[in-house]
């Protein structure tokens, strides 16, 4: 069973870092995914704002699920680079990350994530760039 096949039969519980943050799989098809996590008195920084590093992770996570769909089985990524803006910050709530494939090549991919507040005007939080390194898995 593929990283992604797992995925789309176990939700978070095929990733453990998906366990321990709570984030949850909305939907992970080629060239988009969409994941939601809530927002944790234990994920906020000193001064109360969820910690920025929580943003990055989960953008970054969106990001890997809508480029896994267009691997090949014998295919598998991992970030070489990445930037992210914070926009705003948030103390409390659902935030939700999506991530797109901007383009894929034979051995890099590039692709953007933003993440929102689970309000009314889905206000912005972050938008994150990153490239992908495609390699051969055994």
């Amino acid at each position: 069973m593929t990283y992604i096949d797992n995925i789309r039969k176990n939700g978070k519980y095929a990733n453990p870092f998906f366990g321990l943050t709570g984030i949850d799989v909305v939907s992970t098809e080629e060239g988009r995914a969409v994941l939601k996590m809530a927002v944790r008195p234990d994920m906020l920084n000193g001064v109360g704002w969820l910690q920025g590093g929580m943003l990055v992770a989960l953008a970054d996570e969106a990001m890997a699920l809508a480029l896994y769909p267009m691997l090949d089985a014998t295919e598998g990524i991992a970030t070489i680079s990445e930037s992210t803006s914070f926009i705003k910050g948030v103390r409390e709530g659902t935030i939700a990350a999506e991530g797109r494939v901007v383009r894929k090549g034979r051995r890099v991919a590039f692709c953007e994530g933003e993440v929102r507040i689970e309000n009314a005007e889905k206000t912005l939080l972050s938008k994150t760039t990153a490239s992908f390194v495609i390699t051969a898995c055994k």
